[in-house]
């Protein structure tokens, strides 16, 4: 059990968890900024957490949900207010309703997550802070403590996992529901060059070709909220049929973190996407992450059986070799 204690504090406000483990502190650092990992161990056993944003960076946020073993759902939300990489990173952790939009009748906390270095691995220290006795006994009432012991028991064999996943460079898929499917991909560089790569249109024509035999003929990027794209690709060959593209618009950006935007097929009545890109610092280089969200499962499955996540890695190996 990585936890060593759990203190109460009524005078100041505030709950404290201490835990141990048996990594070092940027192994550590990194099951928390990755969505994959945080996910296996931030709800407890029988309450798992889907995370369908996670950008780690001030100014940014988390949205995530719990899932009880009756299927119902319980909904939160991280702010993030600073962040100093392998030393410590400040959110606000609040309630929210199935929408995202905070849950103003449940508290909000102001948690800071410090990492430090042991002759063993690495210490974890999680500082709640409440803004009274009554919020923090509402909590305490509710099962955090509990809660806490219980999700944190599962840390130690995601750990493990994660030098599997810091060792994959492939582009991985997961259907979180219905109607959102999630990839990410390690790739070798920093984040200022891949959020570039995603933005220079030079750099874009070189890279984001989908499998060979196609070129990029058409690239107008969007670099701020309302701005408008369009990419359009054609074959090489004019044996291989015809071109297509895609438009959008951006509804959200936090420059070399997140990128918020919609997608639409050129010339189609395929319904729009919403895509979500992440970007985060990783040990091996740039954790990349594209949230889709589409209308049904029916637009979802027929997207994934075009062979997108195939197309994504060919783009994202002519990437690295690139950078």
């Amino acid at each position: 059990m990585p936890v060593t204690s759990v203190v109460k504090d009524p005078e100041a406000l505030s709950l404290t968890v201490h835990a141990e483990f048996p990594v070092k502190v940027s192994r550590l650092w990194d099951a928390y900024l990755d969505a994959r990992q945080i996910e296996k161990f931030w709800g407890p056993v029988e309450y798992p957490a889907t995370f369908t944003r996670h950008d780690a960076t001030p100014g940014g946020r988390s949205n995530y949900h719990m899932t009880s073993p009756e299927g119902e759902e319980f909904h939160g939300y991280w702010l993030w207010h600073e962040v100093v990489e392998h030393k410590f990173f400040e959110v606000s952790d609040g309630f929210a309703h199935a929408d995202g939009t905070p849950n103003s009748d449940l508290p909000v906390n102001r948690m800071v997550f410090s990492f430090d270095p042991t002759a063993e691995g690495s210490k974890l220290t999680i500082t709640a802070a409440f803004d009274s006795a009554e919020e923090l006994e509402q909590v305490v009432e509710m099962g955090m403590i509990d809660g806490t012991r219980s999700a944190m028991s599962q840390i130690e064999q995601v750990l493990m996992d994660l030098r599997n996943y810091a060792q994959n460079f492939g582009t991985d898929t997961q259907i979180l529901s219905d109607t959102q499917v999630r990839i990410t991909r390690l790739v070798r560089g920093t984040v200022e060059q891949v959020w570039r790569a995603h933005h220079d249109e030079q750099l874009m024509k070189r890279w984001m070709l989908g499998p060979d035999g196609w070129q990029m003929a058409e690239c107008v990027t969007a670099q701020e909220a309302g701005e408008t794209y369009r990419y359009w690709w054609e074959p090489l060959s004019t044996e291989a049929g015809s071109g297509f593209g895609f438009t959008g618009t951006v509804l959200e950006t936090l420059p070399r973190s997140y990128e918020r935007t919609t997608e639409q097929m050129i010339d189609t009545q395929y319904p729009a996407t919403v895509n979500e890109l992440t970007l985060t610092p990783n040990e091996g280089g740039t954790l990349l992450t594209v949230l889709i969200t589409y209308p049904d499962a029916q637009t979802r499955d027929m997207v994934l059986a075009t062979g997108m996540t195939d197309g994504m890695e060919a783009s994202y190996a002519r990437l690295e070799s690139i950078l």
